[in-house]
C-alpha cells in the first residue's frame, strides 16, 4: 500500500488563509470524500495535494517523495486530476479529449485503453461528437474517461485520482454508475480516489472515509457513521436537518427539515 502524506499544509492568497494547517494521509485501495460548506477550502486543498498549487507552509509527499521533487511527466503517470471546469475554445472530438490522458505514456495499447475507459464511463457513444457541443453531464463522463486513461496500466488504473465535484452535472443514473465504478476500481487495491462531493448522501454511500472541512480547517474525519451525524453537520453546515439510517444499506442519510 502506498500513501500520499500532507503535513501541516497551509495556503494563503491575497491576505486570506484558504487552507489552514491540514494534515492527512491517502492510501491506495480507498475512496475518500472531501465534504464541507461553500468556501471551506476543499478545491484549494485538492490543488495543493496534486501539486498544482505551491503550499505557503507544510509539505506533501507521494510514496515518500516530495511532490516538488517529482518530474512533471513522472507525476502525471502517478496522479490524475479532474477539475470542475474543462472548457475548450476550439473543436475537438470527445475521443481526442480522452486521448489526452495517454500523453504521459507511450502509444502501446493506446487505442485499446481509450476504448475501454470510454466504455466503462458510458462515454463511448459520444466518441465522435464535438466536445463543445456536449451537455455538462456528457462532458463529465468524457473527462472521467480521460483521467482513468491517464492512470491506466495493464489491467486497470493505478495511482491517485482526484476529482472535484465529478457528479455535479450528472443525472441520477450516471451519479450512481460513476461512484459505483470508482468504488469498484479502488477495491483492487491499486487506486486511491479522493473526490469533492456536495451531496452528503452520495458521499455516505460510497466513501471509506470522509474529510469534513470548514474555513480552511479539517474539522472532522472518519467513516460515514462517524461524520454524517446531526451534531456534526448542524455545527458545520448550520442547516436544519435530520440524519437517518437507511435500512437497505445501513449508511446514514441526510434529510433537510421543512
Amino acid at each position: 500500500m502506498s500513501e500520499l502524506q500532507a503535513e501541516k499544509l497551509s495556503y494563503r492568497y491575497d491576505g486570506r488563509l484558504l487552507v489552514d494547517d491540514v494534515s492527512l494521509s491517502l492510501s491506495t485501495g480507498e475512496m475518500v470524500t472531501l465534504i464541507g460548506p461553500n468556501g471551506a477550502g476543499k478545491s484549494t486543498l485538492l490543488r495543493l495535494l496534486t501539486g498544482f498549487l505551491p503550499a505557503s507552509a507544510g509539505s506533501c509527499t507521494l510514496a515518500g517523495k516530495p511532490l516538488t521533487c517529482i518530474a512533471a511527466a513522472e507525476l502525471a503517470r502517478q496522479r490524475a486530476v479532474m477539475r470542475q471546469q474543462h472548457n475548450l475554445s476550439f473543436p475537438m472530438q470527445a475521443v481526442d479529449v480522452v486521448a489526452l490522458g495517454r500523453a504521459p505514456w507511450s502509444s502501446v495499447r493506446r487505442e485499446e485503453i481509450i476504448y475501454e475507459v470510454m466504455t466503462l464511463t458510458g462515454a463511448l457513444p459520444l466518441a465522435r461528437r464535438d466536445y463543445r457541443q456536449l451537455s455538462g453531464g456528457e462532458q463529465q463522463r468524457v473527462q472521467l474517461a480521460r483521467v482513468l486513461a491517464q492512470l491506466w496500466h495493464d489491467d486497470g488504473p493505478q495511482g491517485w485520482l482526484f476529482l472535484d465535484e465529478p457528479t455535479s452535472a450528472l443525472d441520477l443514473f450516471y451519479q450512481q454508475q460513476t461512484l459505483r465504478l470508482l468504488h469498484q476500481l479502488t477495491r483492487k487495491g491499486n487506486l486511491m480516489v479522493c473526490a469533492v462531493l456536495h451531496d452528503l448522501n452520495l458521499a455516505a454511500l460510497w466513501s471509506d472515509r470522509l474529510l469534513l472541512m470548514s474555513q480552511g480547517k479539517l474539522v472532522a474525519t472518519g467513516s460515514a457513521e462517524e461524520v454524517i451525524t446531526e451534531p456534526v453537520l448542524t455545527r458545520w453546515y448550520r442547516a436544519d436537518l435530520s440524519v437517518i439510517t437507511a435500512s437497505e444499506c445501513g449508511r446514514p442519510q441526510v434529510q433537510l427539515n421543512q
